[in-house]
């Protein structure tokens, strides 16, 4: 089932190569060239069953903020995404699970900072699945993030700008779409500074040592080398540095370096974030049958630097921290349509990652009353550990009647890293179409999940005993595998030729709930398991698209429970860890009710207004989480020209109000399970920006 929060796109028109006059005719068959491949691929990717809610490119230009805005923020306006600090977003009850696929590919999982590895305005569209979906998803289970990269043969052109305004923001930006020859090009490249590159941890409407600076660059590249056969390239990076905001008037605790006495506006913690990644895809139609072979290849960084005598000071530690990640791999699909009523996929991929881990660590040792004595010295802790992910599936749309289609399928999954596991899960999806206007679903499937392994602590603890930076024990089970089986029902249906309702339930059943955690002063995320967890929610949905007009809102119910940690014990409080032993808790990330509404109006030629609005009930806190924060809503506002210059050339000027009514909200209170500082959301802003289109 496949919603789209979108007008449609007019298809534009082919630009000639750079450099020569392309022949007329040459033009529109690449245009039919790519068309065809990218219907090719999509149905290659299977989408039978899942939930699927599309934002295009239009819509993405149409939204507060446009293409300027992170990717999260775009994802935040579909159903069931819950925000939270440091840039993270949650869908349906869970912590990460998310596949990004680009182009169809599935990229190997990086190590996720703050920063955003995708430029938005390098894409065509944003696709978000979930639910229980086909046999051919796997290791990353709860929703696919499936991005379509722009291309020169659909959409043509370029544009150079600037966009800015609150809080020190300057963000130049360039992209160009076109043909080079027998090559469909798209290149597209920003740079983003701020004096707020991640959430505030006070309400003060500037976060105190908070800039940051952001490169982010996407080039693609494919041609028809036959009638049958298309290759691709992707290639692309984000490079980041942020400093660590901080809140004044903090009391330091110890004694270290012969201070006592440090003024918490004065710590200047840093952190470096670094991603290349790079796909190769060939594909090959043989009359019924469409198969791509894709390589790929990953690396991410993050390396974080404290202000080792301030954090001493007022933590009793302060730790230097590397974590790297290279991984690389072979994804490989097939589609084929054996009989009217039969299309079979089959598909299989294998990737090899190494993981290397860094960090250096500064404490004070304690006498024999525990007591700490002011003689700083430094722990020193480092591993390299290669993965190995293994994956096939085979799964038959077998369409029983015209209204009637039965997905079956199997998939198996093997890891090799820490822990060595595998398993065999069925998957099933059965759609109904009654009716011209209504399409019902059901689905089952089996999952998988391996721990994500770039982040797994598997350092020895036992060396910060006696010391300031002690853990509270010394349990830590390995990160394991999650084991779940999920169900999906849901109903989609179309009121007249404008609006389409939908509602959508979904309860998932989980052995060795993988959640996430900060675990030490580092505010780098490790992964760790509830023995049991249950996830379960509903979702309802509307859009309503006219000639002028799109607007939408979506309302969700979710609930996330977790009980009796398996691994990550030591960081957690012996009576808080003895109570989550001893009943079903509230996941730190779990929030009961979230919306999300907005609307875009053509109001006049070549003028735009657009608003969108985020409802949040709060999420979890205190002892266990068994609080929650205040809940909150926010509203933002678009304005958007398009004129002719006195060059003549096409413009398009913009401003954007974010937090309209400057609402302070508070995401995180910096207590919870496993949770660091706390951090605010993002107060008023006026941003403006203007670009040169050709």
């Amino acid at each position: 089932m496949r919603r789209t929060l979108a007008l449609p796109i007019a298809l534009l028109a082919p630009v000639p190569a750079i450099g020569q006059d392309a022949p007329v005719a040459v033009l529109p068959e690449m245009v039919v060239e790519a068309q065809r491949a990218a219907a090719a691929r999509q149905g290659i990717l299977a989408r039978f069953g899942a939930r699927e809610v599309t934002v295009d490119r239009e819509t993405i230009e149409g939204l507060p903020g446009g293409a300027n805005q992170p990717l999260n923020q775009i994802l935040l306006q579909t159903p069931g995404v819950v925000q939270d600090g440091l840039g993270d977003i949650h869908i349906r009850g869970e912590h990460r699970n998310l596949q990004y696929r680009l182009n169809g590919v599935q990229l190997p999982e990086g190590i996720s900072g703050f920063a955003q590895v995708f430029d938005a305005r390098s894409l065509r569209s944003v696709s978000v699945l979930t639910g229980a979906l086909p046999a051919q998803f796997g290791f990353r289970t709860n929703a696919v993030i499936d991005l379509e990269t722009r291309t020169g043969a659909l959409d043509p052109g370029g544009s150079i700008g600037v966009y800015g305004g609150a809080r020190g923001t300057i963000q130049p930006h360039a992209s160009w779409a076109g043909l080079v020859g027998p090559w469909d090009v798209f290149v597209a490249g920003s740079f983003l500074r701020s004096d707020q590159g991640i959430d505030n941890p006070t309400s003060s409407w500037r976060a105190i040592n908070g800039n940051t600076q952001q490169t982010r660059g996407l080039a693609y590249a494919a041609r028809q080398l036959d009638d049958t056969t298309r290759l691709s390239l992707i290639a692309g990076t984000s490079l980041s540095r942020f400093r660590i905001p901080v809140t004044r008037g903090q009391e330091p605790a110890f004694t270290a370096f012969g201070a006592s006495d440090f003024d918490s506006a004065d710590l200047r913690a840093r952190q470096w974030e670094r991603n290349w990644y790079g796909v190769a895809a060939l594909q090959k139609s043989y009359g019924d049958v469409d198969v791509q072979i894709a390589p790929f290849v990953r690396y991410s960084s993050i390396h974080y630097v404290p202000s080792t005598v301030g954090e001493t000071v007022f933590n009793g530690s302060a730790a230097d921290v590397f974590r790297a990640s290279m991984a690389m791999g072979v994804q490989g699909d097939a589609a084929w349509r054996v009989a009217a009523n039969h299309t079979i996929r089959i598909g299989v991929q294998a990737q090899g990652e190494r993981a290397r881990f860094r960090s250096t660590t500064t404490a004070l040792p304690l006498d024999a009353d525990g007591a700490p004595v002011d003689d700083p010295f430094t722990i020193g802790d480092r591993y390299g550990r290669t993965g190995w992910l293994y994956g096939g599936y085979v799964q038959d749309e077998w369409r029983i009647t015209p209204r009637l289609t039965l997905n079956l399928g199997v998939r198996w999954d093997q890891m090799v890293q820490f822990v060595t596991a595998g398993q065999l899960s069925p998957r099933v999806n059965l759609v109904w179409k009654p009716g011209d206007t209504t399409t019902i679903h059901a689905g089952y499937a089996r999952t998988f999940t391996p721990p994500q392994f770039e982040l797994v602590q598997a350092g020895a603890i036992t060396r910060y005993e006696g010391t300031t930076a002690a853990p509270f024990s010394l349990e830590n089970g390995l990160a394991r595998p999650e084991r779940a089986h999920r169900f999906d029902v849901g109903i989609s249906q179309r009121i007249g030729p404008r609006l389409t309702l939908g509602v959508d339930a979904y309860y998932k059943s989980v052995r060795d709930l993988l959640d996430f955690g900060q675990f030490g002063a580092a505010p780098i995320f490790t992964p760790f398991n509830f023995r049991q967890g249950r996830v379960y929610g509903v979702e309802f949905s509307g859009n309503w698209r006219g000639d002028r007009w799109l607007a939408y809102a979506n309302l969700a119910l979710s609930r996330s429970v977790g009980r009796d940690l398996r691994s990550g014990q030591f960081a957690i409080e012996p009576d808080e860890l003895a109570y989550i032993a001893g009943k079903y808790v509230r996941t730190d990330h779990d929030q009961l009710i979230t919306g999300s509404a907005g609307a875009i109006w053509n109001a006049w030629e070549g003028g735009r207004l657009s608003a969108s609005m985020l409802y949040g009930s709060g999420l979890r806190k205190g002892f266990a989480a068994t609080e929650k924060v205040d809940p909150y809503a926010t509203f933002n506002l678009g304005l958007s020209q398009e004129f002719t210059g006195p060059d003549r050339g096409r413009w398009t000027a913009r401003i954007d109000l974010i937090n309209v009514f400057d609402s302070i909200y508070q995401l995180r209170d910096g207590t919870g399970i496993g949770l660091g500082a706390p951090q605010y959301g993002v107060r008023r802003g006026v941003f403006a920006g203007l670009s040169r289109n050709f």
